[in-house]
């Protein structure tokens, strides 16, 4: 956790415990900066650390959202004093009906729905407007398939930015709507997400006042996922479960709760122990599964067709770190067809009360799909990660989601209809 003597660190930045940027590929180190690729290999950069002393007792004294971990992001030590969403601290809800359903003995569902824009991006756009402030940038802006829309629009507006948001054309009218509301720029671009990925790419090189918070400051953004694994942690009493189940989109989320995990346990916060990460696609946008199961270590891109939009990521960035994670855990990556996605919506409402995305759906029907597969052991403790608000993808089941009946406004009306159901 300590960087060695010849680490290159920062001098003008205040970025918290941040020291330095690390390659993934190489290791070489540079310092504290807004770029997301290595001068010496062009592979993936990372924020290296010098953690200072933290203890449970310390994190549970601070704030109710992902700042009771401030001391371990890439974030100014006075982050609270700047307007954000506060995002964070979301339910881990045990399970028990839909557990009886799949069959598994312990299950947990960590509900990330109640964020402030009601996805777990809110935590990657905190951290990194936090960033950006310090780095000098003015524009809060993103790529994105419509969860990152929402939360880069909104945290701008909080934060009295302007905001520059590209998402595909074709995205889902629900997640336009709730991003134009917050009343930045909102650009909808031909193509489907790479291509808007690629315009994002070019912008950013064209304007140094703008922080493209999953491009150029990239390094600092995915660091946020890491209080997912933190929060799972604490809230299972500061232990770590024997399995989890990670949606993959860009595949980001995976490897930084994975790194979550194994922070906690370097830092002595909890017990070190076994575990394994299983991830989650659509079959319409599966090339990390694809992968996984022709036992490749590198990611063929694909043309999405899925209902699961913020999935759909043909070219996932962190891709071959997600089968790096799941082989080094002996986990797995499934997939499930557009029919298993709603089903596994409507399975976990109706289980659980709580409204799942798209994305949700993909997560509760590979773990379905994964148990009935005997790669998921039934009888080992199992969290599941609900990532975004079903009201947020509502086509996605409106014509499995109707009245069970219209009925004049008498008692025997009501009688009739609940005896034909």
């Amino acid at each position: 956790m300590t960087l060695t003597a010849d680490t290159p660190a920062s001098t003008t930045l205040d970025l918290g415990s941040a020291r330095a940027l690390s390659c993934r590929e190489c290791g070489h180190q540079t310092p504290l900066a807004a770029e997301f690729a290595c001068p010496q290999c062009f592979g993936p950069l990372e924020i290296a650390y010098d953690f200072p002393q933290v203890t449970r007792e310390s994190i549970e004294s601070g704030p109710k959202s992902i700042w009771r971990y401030k001391d371990l992001l890439p974030v100014p030590a006075d982050v609270q004093s700047f307007p954000n969403t506060e995002p964070g601290f979301t339910r881990l809800i045990q399970a028990d009906r839909l557990a009886a359903e799949l069959g598994v003995r312990k299950l947990w569902v960590k509900d990330d729905t109640g964020n402030p824009t009601h996805s777990f991006k809110d935590r990657v756009v905190a951290v990194a407007l936090a960033a950006a402030r310090e780095l000098g940038f003015s524009v809060l802006c993103c790529p994105s398939t419509g969860n990152l829309a929402n939360a880069v629009a909104a945290a701008a507006a909080r934060a009295g930015w302007d905001s520059v948001v590209l998402i595909p054309s074709s995205l889902e009218q629900a997640k336009i709507t709730t991003t134009a509301v917050y009343g930045g720029t909102l650009l909808a671009v031909d193509g489907n997400y790479d291509d808007v990925n690629r315009l994002a790419t070019e912008l950013a090189a064209e304007h140094e006042e703008w922080a493209f918070v999953n491009v150029n400051v990239r390094p600092y953004y995915a660091e946020g996922s890491k209080t997912l694994g933190y929060e799972v942690a604490e809230q299972l009493g500061w232990r770590l479960p024997d399995q989890i189940v990670v949606p993959v989109a860009s595949g980001s989320q995976l490897t930084k709760v994975d790194k979550g995990f194994g922070e906690f346990v370097k830092l002595g916060l909890v017990d070190e122990k076994p575990y394994k990460i299983f991830g989650a696609q659509a079959t319409g946008c599966s090339p990390v599964a694809s992968a996984f199961e022709e036992g490749h270590d590198f990611i063929q891109p694909v043309r999405p067709d899925t209902i699961a939009r913020s999935l759909a990521i043909g070219n996932p960035a962190d891709g071959p770190y997600v089968l790096d994670s799941v082989r080094r855990t002996g986990g797995a990556v499934g997939h499930v067809t557009d029919e298993e996605v709603v089903e596994g919506i409507r399975l976990l409402a109706r289980t659980e009360g709580v409204f799942a995305e798209t994305a949700g759906g993909v997560t509760v029907a590979t773990a379905k799909k994964l148990i009935e597969a005997g790669k998921i052991d039934p009888d080992a403790e199992t969290v599941l990660l609900i990532t975004g608000d079903g009201l947020k993808t509502l086509d996605a089941v409106s014509a499995h989601a109707r009245p069970t009946a219209t009925v004049p406004s008498t008692s025997k009306a009501v009688r009739e209809a609940l005896e034909g159901r």
